[in-house]
């Protein structure tokens, strides 16, 4: 097996000049990078993992901490994950799916380990013990997701607040005015106060009260057989709702299958529009779903981007970005029926 001493000779350089090119830790010049390169090749020269991020004080590993045991993966989950292990390789780190519970004590575990530069948490919590943990340490972490009062922290989120605004006008302009919110009212399993949820529910109840329109607001576990048990009782539990804003994508197909057994026709009965959602589930429905998709692509990349500038950077300022969901219309979508 070659060594750094093999690749240093056969391309005449020193150790040292080896060891700049494969940690970069020094700048060398092009030509010689070349030399070392090709050297390493032609010898199948294959570096120490552990040795280069102790020479660098770095693994370039970030941790994307999603409570799986809490809460199911999805559609929209699954886009943050590869749009952000995308990016992060763009920028020369490596990104890791940790599927740690949503405890303080397991935060405190990894980033004892030595094993990752930074922390990038999904499914925030209003009051999140894992954010407390982080605040207290020394690892770099950045937020998908805001608490209560995100000041001081780097985040990137989904402006929920303005996505049900927008939802509310689009549905509107159609001429209803009687409008379902059907939601995980409790949240994902043991996430209390999950801020996606808290945020949206109480966007929707000030948009209601603002506009002087009614509605209601109705709870559906996160899954397809809750959406599909909501969906069938539908018609006779809300006989005066004419649309709905479901944000709850494991439960959509269910909900519009059950509206299909009760005999509940879409849109003519009763107009759909899913939020926070994407194609994928969307077009698991007949009719297929309205949809405002989920700024997922674009939140996984910048929380990546977030979390490498506090490792690399960590005097620049914090972020604070929210971006909206984006309006796809749908067959699901129609004028309020006349009563």
């Amino acid at each position: 097996m070659a060594t750094m001493q093999d690749v240093a000779r056969h391309a005449q350089v020193s150790i040292a000049t080896v060891s700049f090119v494969l940690n970069k830790t020094k700048p060398v010049t092009a030509a010689t990078r070349e030399r070392v390169e090709a050297a390493m090749a032609e010898l199948g020269y294959r570096r120490n993992p552990a040795g280069s991020a102790l020479a660098r004080g770095r693994t370039d590993i970030i941790a994307l901490l999603y409570p799986a045991l809490q809460r199911q993966l999805h559609a929209t989950a699954t886009r943050f994950f590869t749009s952000a292990a995308e990016r992060a390789s763009e920028r020369g780190f490596s990104l890791v799916l940790w599927p740690a519970a949503n405890e303080a004590a397991q935060i405190e575990e990894l980033t004892r380990s030595g094993l990752i530069d930074g922390v990038l948490l999904m499914e925030v919590q209003l009051d999140d013990a894992r954010v407390e943990a982080l605040r207290g340490g020394s690892t770099p972490f950045a937020l998908i997701g805001r608490t209560q009062d995100p000041s001081g922290l780097p985040f990137v989120d989904i402006d929920f607040e303005q996505t049900v605004v927008q939802a509310v006008e689009q549905i509107v302009t159609l001429g209803h005015t009687n409008i379902a919110f059907i939601y995980d009212h409790s949240g994902p399993t043991t996430l209390h106060a999950y801020g996606a949820i808290a945020r949206a529910s109480r966007a929707f109840h000030d948009t209601l009260a603002q506009s002087g329109l009614t509605g209601v607001l109705v709870d559906c576990r996160e899954n397809p057989r809750a959406g599909r048990l909501v969906g069938e009782t539908f018609r006779a539990d809300f006989p005066d709702a004419t649309a709905v804003i479901i944000m709850n994508e494991l439960a959509s197909p269910g909900f519009m299958t059950g509206l299909r057994r009760s005999g509940a026709r879409v849109p003519e009965d009763l107009s759909v529009l899913s939020i926070v959602s994407s194609e994928t589930v969307a077009t698991m429905s007949d009719p297929e779903l309205a949809f405002m998709r989920a700024p997922a692509v674009e939140l996984g990349r910048l929380g990546v981007d977030a979390i490498i500038d506090r490792i690399t950077a960590p005097d620049s300022p914090l972020p604070h970005t929210l971006v909206p969901c984006e309006m796809v219309p749908g067959p699901s979508l129609g004028p309020a029926p006349e009563r």
